[in-house]
């Protein structure tokens, strides 16, 4: 099942400095690679306005979802969970 994962920054985040200057940068970097290798992330980035995150994820449901993202060296400080919605995929054009 997929889900659509809004999360926003956390307490922690410098808006002064770029994402790859923030404190614990390279420990997220390395959990974040380390779910799309599993393929729990299947895409995500940051939205325009670098305060928000969408993270196209594939799991069974949000508690999982919410236990995963908890591991992240970033979770509650630099990133927040704002949403996870559930999402029905009609259209993929990925191969």
């Amino acid at each position: 099942m997929f889900h659509v994962v809004l999360r926003r920054s956390g307490p922690q985040w410098d808006p002064s400095k770029p994402l790859e200057e923030q404190s614990g940068w390279p420990e997220h970097a390395a959990f974040m690679d380390g779910l799309v290798d599993a393929g729990f992330i299947v895409l995500g980035g940051p939205l325009f306005d670098e305060h928000r995150v969408v993270h196209a994820v594939e799991a069974q449901s949000e508690d999982a979802i919410r236990s995963t993202l908890a591991r992240d060296p970033w979770s509650g400080t630099h990133l927040e969970v704002d949403a996870i919605e559930a999402w029905t995929i009609r259209l993929d054009g990925r191969r």
